[in-house]
């Protein structure tokens, strides 16, 4: 898989599966540009990661809930690199409630981290692309809860499944103009936001059973179906969502 000389801008990319798509994107050659909103050490440390291996990466502190955080984001990718090729909305986060408990403030909160930094990352990308008449491509991380409910955490699958119509109506809308629009879908995959699941030996064993794989993702292996989406190899898929999930949504009732 040859990603050189393509520019990517990865949302939320220093830590867990943000971070591991970057090392993807940048093991196959692409120039990245990490966003992120805490931890600017950790950036740090990963850009030192990608540059010592001969790899080029720049962190950039932006807020993907804004317009102006993305625009930032795309501008720098285009100052630093000279052009943008692929736009990754990997930024999202989790504020677990249900339907009777769940207040406007947390709800709007993940709507705009979850889903609106996609639509308009997807949007301003989409348009820099069409400037540039080269074409491009949008990958939206989004989940298998984007198509299967998860009881208490409502205001996530929601946002999710608005990425999956997202990436529907927008890749049949630019595909005339050659870009592209694929959800990546992740199951369980062994992050930060996993821990406590993962150092539990009791919960892990529930969990992994209800895999049919059996066994919890790596973050690299997200990072591995990043790369190949973004890829010529996958030029002729769009609007469309790709599952890695180890079978849990054909294996298991939920958790």
């Amino acid at each position: 898989m040859d990603l050189s000389g393509r520019s990517v801008v990865v949302t939320g990319g220093n830590s867990g599966i943000g971070a591991a798509i970057v090392r993807s994107l940048a093991a196959a050659g692409a120039s990245v540009v990490i966003d992120y909103v805490a931890h600017p050490e950790d950036t740090a440390d990963l850009v030192k990661e990608v540059t010592s291996g001969g790899g080029r990466a720049i962190g950039v502190e932006a807020d993907v809930s804004t317009i102006a955080g993305i625009e930032k984001l795309i501008s720098t990718a285009v100052d630093e690199f000279g052009h943008l090729d692929a736009f990754v909305n990997n930024a999202g986060i989790e504020e677990r409630h249900t339907l009777l408990e769940v207040d406007e403030k947390t709800f709007d909160h993940v709507m705009a981290v979850n889903l609106k930094s996609a639509v308009f990352g997807t949007q301003r990308a989409a348009k820099r692309f069409i400037e540039q008449g080269s074409g491009g491509i949008v990958v939206n991380i989004s989940s298998v809860h984007e198509d299967w409910p998860m009881p208490g955490n409502l205001s996530y699958c929601v946002s999710k499944g608005g990425m999956r119509m997202l990436t529907r109506t927008a890749g049949v809308e630019l595909g005339p103009q050659g870009v592209r629009v694929v959800n990546v879908a992740p199951g369980a995959v062994d992050t930060p936001i996993n821990e406590s699941t993962m150092k539990d030996d009791s919960l892990r064993q529930k969990l992994e059973n209800s895999i049919p794989l059996r066994e919890v993702a790596d973050p690299s292996e997200i990072g591995g179906v990043v790369a190949f989406v973004i890829s010529d190899a996958a030029k002729y898929m769009t609007a469309t969502t790709v599952f890695v999930d180890g079978g849990i949504m054909r294996g298991s009732v939920g958790l």
